[in-house]
């Protein structure tokens, strides 16, 4: 599958971004796995240059979802959660993420980018491997472990309902077919 070369920006009007949370610990019952979006953020996908530029602000991650708990969210959990990531887990710092390198595996397999990702001020790499379908559509997974970032998950009930430590990026885009 051969992507069209050229620069190709993204967004949230032509992609998404998410972040997928999972809940442990004793208390784990009463809390959600969250799925979360990122609603004000840009890249940009130079297949040229081999490259790829993220910006993303940290303070526009709004909780889309709660799943597998007791009760549903209500509007006044999602905005208690907003505010705990904002100042107990990202610290209102921008996120960012500068790729060294974009191939297609295999010549024509997964889009393979490696780079730095910068998050609540630590910058650390990052290997991402997205599928490419025939139409263009780029999606994957990313695993990220908060802690390799200096981030402490988050914990509640006096300890009882934790984060997990590790967490998954979601990417879904359409890019140009060649």
């Amino acid at each position: 599958m051969a992507l069209a070369a050229g620069v190709h920006p993204l967004g949230p009007d032509n992609a998404s971004l998410r972040v997928k949370t999972y809940r442990e610990g004793l208390a784990a019952k009463v809390g959600h796995d969250l799925v979360i979006e990122v609603t004000r953020w840009e890249a940009t996908v130079d297949l040229a240059e081999s490259k790829v530029e993220l910006s993303a602000d940290a303070r526009s991650l709004e909780v889309r979802e709660g799943v597998r708990g007791v009760k549903p969210l209500t509007d006044k959990d999602r905005n208690e959660i907003r505010k705990n990531i904002d100042d107990q887990v990202l610290q209102r710092q921008p996120i960012a993420f500068r790729s060294r390198d974009v191939r297609l595996a295999n010549g024509d397999g997964p889009l393979v980018v490696e780079g730095e990702l910068t998050i609540a001020g630590s910058t650390r790499p990052v290997t991402a491997q997205m599928d490419v379908s025939p139409d263009g559509r780029v999606s994957g997974t990313i695993p990220l472990t908060q802690s390799n970032w200096g981030i402490k998950p988050y914990r509640g009930l006096m300890g009882a309902l934790k984060v997990r430590d590790e967490l998954d990026i979601v990417i879904d885009a359409r890019l140009p077919a060649g």
